[in-house]
């Protein structure tokens, strides 16, 4: 069900503040309707989105490591507060992907043993080794998205077989699909309903620690495409997963080349990351978050993503496949805080605007953005503010 856009998010965020500092006795009992008559813009019926890293416990910024274990590989799964959090919103998509996704081998085929995890390496991107997603452990996650109703989205190794360029930060050659077709094969013959696969994590532009030339990963998702046809062959039109790409941050030349190489029909989904606010340890970052007009500056970017889909890929729709607002695992004492809410709220109405269907919240949990605390699972200020149904207009929800 498409979510109509009807309002400015600070509106109804200011009302419920209002409505609960009024009377405190009332706190509890408060009920507050927001009606409008026109809607601005459509969007997808699961827009709030949160994603889940691979980052392990080892990864520290500024002196703090705020990862504990709420990686991927070593979440607890079992946890009830984890459990009833993603099972609240009934169908809450889930992007599993981040930094270390292009390093990732899955445990099928000839890598079935030996399967490791992620080691601090000092040569290696963003200083980790390659890690191993186990199938015993794909079994447990696709177990628990299951019970909870969740919508996956899965971001696949797209460096695998390539070689870096000597000086560079490029890696050339093309892309080697045997791990990651015989990991899909496996994902279909379990049954496993994997709602979209993206290609790579911020390799497109200039890259954070690696980057791709845009013709050359062009080429490697029409491959990507032709396993996914081949390996859901039989499946229904809308039961086959999308194809997102490229999960990185916004670079007009290398994204129209992409789009343009690859072809119609290729590419579904055009996802890119947004941190505006800057670095975590920014002493400004409050002064940001609270400043509408420096808030405001980023819509010169969805307006140039929505440009460039529009223009070289019209078959496809744009994404934010991650944003936690403030880079380096965001700001302690203040992502993790009632603050950041006001940039929250006014990145979910301003891509609304824009037209992205999808925003992927940096992170479920994890980091000093996480909606839910890394240590105890408890949702921080963020979690109560994703869309949520309010007055039905038309007999369509309305965030």
């Amino acid at each position: 069900m498409a979510c109509k856009l009807v309002g400015f998010s600070f509106l109804l965020f200011s009302c419920l503040i209002l409505a609960i500092s009024a009377s405190p006795s009332l706190a509890d009992n408060v009920t507050v309707t927001v009606r409008a008559i026109t809607a601005i813009q459509e969007t997808d019926g699961n827009l709030v989105c949160a994603t889940i890293d691979w980052w392990p416990k080892e990864k520290c910024d500024y002196g703090w490591c705020p990862w504990y274990n709420s990686s991927i590989i070593n979440l607890d799964l079992t946890n009830p507060i984890l459990y009833n959090a993603v099972k609240a919103f009934k169908t809450l998509r889930i992007r599993l992907g981040g930094s270390l996704q292009d390093q990732v081998i899955y445990g099928v085929g000839k890598y079935r043993k030996g399967c490791e995890d992620f080691k601090k390496d000092p040569n290696g991107l963003f200083t980790f080794s390659s890690g191993c997603l186990t199938m015993s452990r794909w079994d447990e996650i696709n177990a628990f998205f299951s019970k909870t109703g969740a919508i996956l989205t899965f971001g696949l190794n797209a460096l695998n077989g390539r070689e870096r360029a000597i000086n560079s930060t490029e890696y050339v050659g093309p892309w080697d699909a045997t791990n990651a077709r015989h990991f899909i094969k496996h994902t279909v013959s379990k049954g496993y309903k994997i709602e979209s696969w993206e290609f790579g994590n911020e390799l497109c532009g200039e890259g954070v620690s690696a980057k791709v030339n845009a013709t050359r990963y062009a080429m490697d998702l029409i491959k990507l495409k032709k396993i996914i046809h081949r390996m859901y062959r039989g499946f229904n039109a809308q039961d086959r997963p999308k194809l997102l790409t490229p999960g990185g941050f916004f670079n007009m030349p290398w994204f129209a080349e992409m789009l343009q190489v690859s072809g119609p029909n290729v590419v579904n989904v055009v996802t890119h990351h947004i941190y505006n606010l800057g670095p975590g340890n920014d002493n400004r970052l409050i002064n940001r978050i609270l400043d509408p007009f420096y808030l405001s500056q980023v819509a010169k970017m969805y307006k140039a993503v929505q440009y460039v889909v529009r223009n070289f890929g019209p078959w496809s729709t744009p994404w934010i496949g991650e944003s936690g607002g403030a880079y380096n695992s965001g700001g302690k004492g203040v992502s993790d805080s009632f603050v950041d809410s006001f940039w929250y709220l006014d990145q979910l109405a301003m891509v609304s605007v824009y037209g992205h269907s999808v925003f992927c919240r940096q992170a479920l949990i994890g980091g000093n953005y996480g909606l839910l605390d890394p240590t105890t699972f408890v949702p921080n200020p963020d979690y109560y503010r994703q869309c949520t149904s309010l007055e039905p207009i038309d007999g369509k929800a309305s965030p």
